[in-house]
């Protein structure tokens, strides 16, 4: 079994969604001065590699604190969405198969990480595709790029239909070329009260025979 790593570092000056702050880490003690090092982070929920819970839009939504850690992790099928504009239900009515529990949408825009286009025109969900999914036993979906929605969205539908149908969204993956079809998911938020989102480990899990019991 294979564990690929698909978290971007979290460091000061990385990519954030427009409008938010980077996070700043301060050497709160240091070695010469105290005998042990410890950083004191100051960052939003939403920083880097991250998963929105249902209570990020959703007045009575779900937060990350009040689910178990099983609901971060499952089998997941990743989507080829590179080149397309948007991501319609025909594209992915064969793909997500009775055991799937996320859906990865590889667009290739990590590699765009840290650059201006990395907030460009990358390949979203249609209303319509949201809409499908929605409707799925899915536990949540995942992207790698800044949004599940698009850069210019001021209604965040796709957001407003998945978290409002008790799915996660994991943002801002990477490496999501060197995975299968079907893998193992993971992505540990950190348990905090009344979370609304957190940053994530999120990796996978190839190499494993998804006919087991998971």
């Amino acid at each position: 079994m294979k564990i690929v790593d698909l978290t971007h570092l979290i460091k000061e000056g990385m990519p954030v969604f427009p409008g938010t702050e980077p996070p700043v880490l301060e050497a709160a003690n240091t070695l010469e001065k105290d005998g042990f090092r410890e950083k004191k982070l100051h960052m939003y929920s939403h920083t880097g590699t991250h998963m929105d819970a249902p209570a990020h839009m959703i007045a009575q939504g779900w937060t990350l604190d009040q689910v178990p850690a099983s609901a971060f992790f499952g089998p997941a099928a990743k989507l080829d969405a590179r080149g397309l504009q948007r991501i319609e239900k025909h594209h992915l009515e064969s793909l997500i198969k009775p055991e799937t529990e996320f859906l990865i949408l590889w667009t290739g825009w990590d590699q765009f990480w840290g650059s201006e286009s990395y907030f460009g025109a990358f390949p979203t969900l249609s209303p319509e595709a949201a809409k499908w999914l929605s409707g799925l036993p899915l536990k949540g979906v995942g992207v790698d790029a800044i949004s599940i929605d698009p850069m210019d969205s001021v209604n965040f539908e796709v957001h407003l239909e998945l978290l409002g149908s008790d799915k996660v969204i994991i943002e801002n993956l990477k490496g999501l070329d060197q995975l299968p079809e079907h893998f193992l998911f993971s992505a540990m938020p950190l348990k905090l009260e009344d979370a609304d989102g957190s940053p994530v480990r999120a990796f996978a899990l190839v190499d494993h025979d998804l006919s087991t019991n998971c």
